[in-house]
């Protein structure tokens, strides 16, 4: 759809689509919810409404863990508004029943959640599973959308195969186009496969009919396109050849994270997308388009250059970007790091004093050394097997926790990454390794300036490929794309964005000299007008929970609130009223607001623990992420006047009524 408000300064809404609670609604969100929803954010003047992805996961919660880069969640679908829901009262009746059982206040329970929507699904097909198959719509949507096909067969084999993952299937994990077309054939398959894919066609259906309705009030719906797949994915299975299944993305070590993090995805074959002239993504964004008039595009940073991670490696530690800097032997040899330097550079040394003291008994130091290392002629002084490739194969010698913690860090202990051939990259924290702290101040120098000057040469790498990717996601429908450009961002990536009108994210209580003493905020007045200015994120702690429980605040205040004297330790509604009010008059395109945020703002709506309206706590995986759900209605929410007008007076902005 094309994006209905070019060049206005918007204020925006952010919600999941699950989150949404409707009187009378089900247990959580469906598409259609989205109609009532964005009739509310009309009257707070708001002009988008943001959701989260809302691909097929599966029995994952996490919406960026799809099993189809195409496919709808059939999580979402509003059963009783099916057409041929009429033949299966019964399955209404359990799905009404089911909802009754909700606690009040609760984040939804996905799984269950899930299966009785799909149980209830599963009735409403079987009841006129004839007229389904015969349908010359269901043949239409098929026809018109050839991942459907392979989608569906995929559902099909895990569901054969137990819901494992393909890789451990007893066949069938390399299948042809041609394969495929004689699985969809199959006529002991067929209502299996047919299932999933009138499920597709009906949810396609509600959530194209809730995006128009959406865009009819003038509003603009802002989606999300991850960049990454899952693994044990219809695409990642089907279209093998656009992925490079050696390599886990990640991310580098941070502030937050020690050791970084493994998102266990495996990273794209650019090459082999160049090729097939990128038509993967057209594809995404071409679907995508169906339903949105703006859309996100996830960790940005990743089309400039990925964290790579070898497929046995368990955190972010010993990771690289592809593309990268990296040097030879030959660069090493001629800075004057021969053959015994290099490997003491690049393999971890364990002197075995600190084995012993690591390990709860001299039998087990024993065993670590049998399992795991080698011995250095006479020497009491140890390396690595070849035959340990990662963090996971320390994990896989079933030692004391204590002592595998010990080798996992040695292992990450290490100033060089050998990437075979000879060729060499700096690990990330080559600085706090052994053998960095080990070398003379000129070697020291000597090697920092080859690594600057590889790292220099890689950036104008990255320029080039993150142009031309997004060069071909911006030009390939009439959306508006936004970037999520959190993290490390090299320079390139502003200038690249700046030059496609691509808007970056502004998150204020990261926006700091982080280089200058005391780390100052940087005033709104210097974020770009093509940006989008966001109090929190999905991934972060609500504004309040920030406010109350972590860094910054006063610092915060005095830079953009400073009417906000004494600073509040807890940000109670006005003060939350005047911090939204401040950071609406950024320049920024967007100002997007989480509903948590928002209701933060009155006393009688908001929750009572601000760490509950968290969406997600990156690194965990449990019931807890991804299931928040709305206190009040919607329509609690329409009544609410005084709440309304105060979020109307504090976020409207310029172009909006």
């Amino acid at each position: 759809m094309r994006y209905p408000a070019t060049g206005k300064r918007l204020f925006g809404v952010a919600i999941p689509m699950g989150s949404i609670r409707t009187d009378g609604g089900w247990r959580l969100g469906e598409y259609p919810d989205l109609v009532p929803f964005a009739k509310l954010c009309a009257r707070l003047g708001a002009g988008l409404v943001q959701i989260l992805p809302v691909n097929d996961t599966g029995s994952q919660s996490s919406p960026y863990s799809a099993l189809s880069a195409f496919a709808l969640h059939p999580l979402y679908i509003r059963v009783c508004d099916l057409p041929e829901a009429t033949k299966a009262p019964d399955a209404i009746k359990a799905l009404d029943v089911f909802a009754s059982l909700a606690s009040p206040g609760e984040r939804f329970p996905y799984g269950a959640c899930l299966d009785a929507k799909l149980a209830a699904l599963r009735t409403v097909y079987d009841a006129g599973s004839k007229a389904i198959k015969s349908d010359p719509e269901l043949a239409s949507f098929i026809a018109g959308n050839p991942w459907v096909k392979t989608y569906a067969v995929f559902k099909r084999l895990k569901s054969e195969y137990g819901e494992r993952a393909w890789r451990e299937w007893p066949a069938r994990r390399d299948p042809t186009p041609a394969d495929i077309g004689k699985l969809w054939l199959e006529k002991s398959a067929a209502d299996e496969q047919y299932f999933h894919a009138w499920v597709q066609m009906r949810a396609a259906g509600q959530f194209a009919a809730a995006a128009s309705a959406v865009a009819s009030m003038g509003i603009a719906l802002l989606g999300d396109i991850p960049i990454l797949m899952n693994e044990d994915s219809a695409d990642v299975w089907a279209e093998r050849s656009f992925f490079d299944l050696t390599k886990r993305a990640g991310a580098p070590p941070d502030m937050y994270s020690t050791t970084g993090q493994n998102w266990g995805f495996p990273i794209y074959d650019w090459d082999a997308m160049a090729a097939g002239g990128y038509s993967f993504w057209k594809a995404r964004v071409a679907e995508a388009d169906r339903y949105y008039s703006a859309f996100r595009i996830d960790h940005v940073l990743g089309f400039f250059r990925i964290w790579a991670l070898g497929e046995r490696e368990e955190t972010g530690c010993l990771g690289r970007f592809v593309p990268g800097a990296s040097v030879t032997a030959g660069d090493l040899t001629d800075a004057g790091f021969g053959k015994p330097r290099l490997r003491w550079l690049s393999e971890p040394h364990l002197p075995g004093g600190e084995l012993r003291s690591a390990a709860l008994s001299a039998g087990e130091a024993e065993r670590a050394i049998g399992a795991a290392l080698d011995r250095i002629g006479d020497e009491d002084l140890y390396l690595f097997k070849r035959t340990i490739r990662g963090e996971a194969d320390i994990t896989g010698l079933g030692l004391e926790t204590g002592l595998a913690e010990f080798l996992k860090t040695r292992w990450r202990d290490r100033a060089l990454l050998a990437m075979g051939d000879g060729v060499y990259t700096p690990v990330w924290s080559y600085r706090d390794s052994t053998a960095w702290a080990s070398l003379s101040d000129s070697e020291r120098s000597t090697l920092g300036a080859l690594f600057s000057a590889k790292a220099a040469q890689a950036e104008l790498g990255w320029e080039k490929r993150g142009r031309e990717l997004l060069s071909m996601l911006a030009s390939s429908s009439s959306m508006l794309p936004c970037a999520e450009d959190l993290g490390a961002v090299p320079d390139c990536v502003p200038k690249v964005l700046a030059g496609l009108g691509i808007p970056g994210l502004r998150v204020p209580r990261w926006m700091r000299f982080w280089d200058l003493p005391g780390q100052p905020f940087k005033p709104l007045s210097s974020y770009s007008e093509l940006s989008a200015c966001t109090p929190s994120v999905h991934d972060t702690s609500t504004l309040r929970g920030w406010w109350e429980s972590e860094d910054g605040r006063d610092a915060f205040a005095a830079e953009y609130c400073p009417g906000l004297s004494p600073v509040p330790e807890r940000l109670d509604p006005d003060a939350a009223l005047a911090v939204l009010g401040a950071l609406a008059k950024a320049p920024s395109l967007l100002f997007v607001v989480q509903l948590q945020d928002a209701l933060d703002c009155s006393g009688a709506l908001r929750s009572a623990d601000a760490d509950s309206d968290r969406v997600n706590v990156p690194g965990s995986v449990d019931g807890f992420n991804w299931t928040w759900r709305m206190g009040p209605s919607v329509e609690r929410l329409e009544a609410a006047e005084t709440w309304i007008d105060d979020i109307r007076r504090a976020c409207t902005r310029d172009g909006e009524n």
